[in-house]
């Protein structure tokens, strides 16, 4: 069977005055539920007389069996399956308006009428070349840092320095005092961090290059990578026709409403439909991306508990990682997906009620909105990150949701692993590297507007600012997504996995795992 959740009989055992016996099984899968590291181990020594790991001379044989593995969580499945027949439903409507109106306005196809001043069909075409142009640029960013591991990090933690302080400057020219205050005590912070977090780059290059030689190996990683963010970057651009659909047809303003003499226009169903097409968008590409996230952590976790071998087919441990996700673990996924949309698009609707109280005059109210704005995304991003390293234990482990939730909480806690992903700047990478592929993307939309002048931007200057943040938007969401769903989850599980087997690691990179001891000494608590 072609599984990857891992019995204990086959991995080196973890001591601690002797062998420790596996416990109970979790959900009926042949793993026992992690052990507790709450006793010091005794101190590492070198000398001949202390008593050292005992690594194998081989890797122990991979092992795929879980017995009668469960659905979890399935009523999020069916969730989230209503959730997709209610987008192909209004995207139908959008869509079909579109196309039958046709409204040009400059640009892509043919001119539009005299009247045409908003969305149309020339602007989905405009989206949808930014999403393919956004995709190319990612793949761009991902061969530089294939290439330039050492090189790219420095880089990037010197950016994040530079753009702290240019943001906060940019701050207080425009006058948006508040925000200045807060983003100069962030740059002045990132100035005192930036030598301490210097020193710990051949840390975070040995880990990017430990995982890079273990998708180098198993390239299908690159290719669910890949794969999902053609399926976001085709979504994307389906999402776009379906919401420019879906406002040229319902904007009392719009040519489509004045053709049809505003029969059916309301700005009730308007924001309804839209705030219901936010929403989707943010659930759908949440799945997309964890569940390629679940399917490339089985992979590495794979590699990690059970090594090389020749006999194991690549192709084979990849269709049962991605069949687990998309089958036994989906439910877990969507759930933990669905805590993220609803609360991203929370944070949507706030910032379109602290745009419009500013509008309005009202500072007071504006006040509130940015400050219940700035706290749901704060919330949002903790879920966000909390929820990564739990989808990693449902890939491993099979757990329910809550339970790998609660189990990556601990899994944090008790052994440190939290110092280690404070300290690995492997994120920077894809956070940095994300900034210009979507500021590329910007300014692609810009030249195109510019050099096309469609007549519908004149009439809407909102909209002009709206598309070129969207090709920031997009642009961002894919590079993010191609690097978090390779080497970023690869760093990630390598931090899970050595939270549950650490003496692994002493034998698939023993210089990395030195240096972990040396460093972070309670990672390793109770290995002997």
């Amino acid at each position: 069977m072609n599984e990857s959740y891992y019995h204990p009989e086959h991995l080196p055992q973890q001591q601690h005055g002797g062998p420790q016996e596996p416990k109970a099984t979790h959900q009926a899968y042949s793993m026992p539920q992690p052990q507790k590291y709450g006793a010091p181990a005794p101190p590492y020594s070198s000398t001949p007389d202390a008593q050292q790991p005992q690594y194998p001379s081989e890797p122990p044989p991979p092992y795929y069996a879980p017995e009668k593995p469960k659905w979890n969580d399935v009523i999020f499945v069916l969730l989230f399956l209503a959730n997709i027949g209610g987008f192909v439903a209004v995207s139908v409507i959008g869509v079909n308006d579109l196309f039958s109106s046709a409204a040009g306005g400059g640009g892509l196809g043919d001119d539009a009428p005299p009247n045409a001043g908003t969305a149309n069909l020339n602007t989905a075409y405009l989206l949808a070349l930014v999403t393919a142009a956004a995709f190319v640029l990612s793949l761009g960013l991902l061969w530089v840092v294939k290439t330039f591991t050492k090189v790219v990090l420095e880089i990037c933690l010197g950016l994040s320095v530079v753009f702290s302080v240019a943001y906060a400057i940019y701050l207080w020219i425009v006058g948006y005092y508040s925000g200045a205050i807060i983003f100069t005590i962030f740059a002045i912070i990132s100035i005192i961090c930036y030598f301490p977090m210097r020193r710990r780059i051949p840390f975070s290059t040995l880990v990017l290059q430990f995982v890079i030689r273990i998708a180098n190996e198993h390239k299908s990683t690159y290719g669910l990578a890949i794969l999902s963010t053609v399926i976001l970057a085709v979504y994307s651009a389906w999402w776009s026709f379906a919401i420019t659909g879906i406002y040229s047809k319902y904007n009392p303003n719009s040519a489509s409403c004045r053709n049809r003499n505003g029969e059916g226009c309301n700005n009730s169903t308007l924001i309804g439909l839209a705030i219901f097409l936010v929403f989707s968008f943010y659930w759908t590409t949440q799945v997309i991306s964890n569940v390629a996230l679940t399917s490339i952590s089985g992979i590495f976790g794979t590699h990690y508990f059970s090594g090389s071998h020749p006999s194991q087919s690549h192709l084979s441990i990849t269709l049962g990682c991605l069949r687990r996700a998309v089958t036994y673990s989906f439910g877990s996924i969507c759930e933990g997906s669905l805590i993220v949309a609803l609360l991203e698009t929370l944070r949507a609707i706030l910032n379109i009620l602290a745009s419009e109280e500013q509008q309005s005059g009202d500072f007071i109210g504006y006040c509130l909105a940015c400050i219940a704005r700035c706290f749901v995304g704060c919330v949002s991003q903790l879920v966000q990150y909390f929820n990564r390293y739990a989808y990693i234990e449902i890939a491993l482990f099979g757990k329910k949701y809550i339970d790998a939730a609660r189990d990556t909480w601990r899994l944090l806690k008790d052994r440190g692993i939290d110092a280690l992903i404070n300290d690995c700047l492997v994120s920077n990478i894809w956070t940095f590297g994300s900034f210009a592929v979507g500021a590329l993307c910007s300014f692609f939309v810009y030249i195109y507007l510019k050099v096309s002048n469609p007549s519908y931007i004149d009439q809407s200057p909102g909209l002009y600012a709206a598309l070129i943040g969207y090709g920031f938007v997009i642009g961002f969401f894919i590079s993010h997504s191609l690097g978090y769903g390779c080497l970023s989850s690869g760093v990630s599980t390598v931090f899970v996995c050595l939270g549950e087997r650490p003496m692994v690691l002493a034998q698939r990179d023993p210089v990395l795992f030195e240096m972990i001891r040396e460093k972070y000494p309670r990672v390793v608590m109770g290995v002997v």
